[in-house]
């Protein structure tokens, strides 16, 4: 097979998310994975700093770069389909599961220790919390910002995504919300 790994990854910035919503500003998986990265990342270092961690932040890193990576095979799945029962979320993963294994397929042989852990979501399970609280939190901020933008279709969106985030109860996701969200809210005359 072709080592065509990396032409895949990079076709992220393809795929639409937030599908089934009229969106004010588009968002592509690319956009949402590095969004993801650095709220990980911030995440990872407000634990370590703040809350006696000992996350590695290279793994958070990598975690969250690929963590949405099998979507390029599947597309993005509307979270209320995704989710709508149980048979409907268990058959999604195990397509999503076979997506990830076609991927890491793609790599040599050589790269695919260094990489397939985080393709394949096999990461530690704090490494793991920290991306999903990234993710809910990279959500709500989209939410945020549609609504800013005068965007009602959202509002159930982020009182739903809000209430998520909240309950996942973990201090440097409360730390950042305090501290990092506001700065959101905010224009670009307002942060200077």
């Amino acid at each position: 097979m072709k080592k065509s790994f990396y032409a895949y990854m990079s076709r992220l910035k393809h795929i639409k998310r937030w599908g089934l919503m009229r969106n004010n500003m588009e968002e592509n998986v690319a956009e949402h994975t590095f969004t993801v990265a650095l709220i990980a990342h911030a995440l990872c270092v407000i634990r370590n700093a703040y809350f006696n961690g000992n996350v590695s932040e290279k793994d958070v890193l990598a975690a969250a770069v690929y963590h949405e990576a099998g979507e390029v095979i599947t597309g993005d799945l509307p979270t209320p389909i995704k989710y709508f029962d149980e048979n409907i979320m268990q058959s999604y993963k195990k397509i999503e599961r076979h997506a990830e294994e076609t991927l890491v397929s793609m790599l040599p042989e050589e790269m695919r220790p260094s990489i397939a852990p985080y393709v394949l979501q096999e990461e530690d399970e704090e490494v793991r919390q920290l991306v999903k609280a990234a993710d809910r939190l990279s959500a709500y901020i989209k939410c945020m910002e549609e609504l800013k933008s005068g965007n009602k279709e959202f509002e159930k969106a982020c009182a739903r995504t809000e209430e998520a985030v909240v309950r996942m109860e973990l201090p440097e996701v409360e730390y950042f919300m305090e501290h990092f969200l506001p700065g959101y809210s905010l224009s670009l005359d307002e942060l200077n």
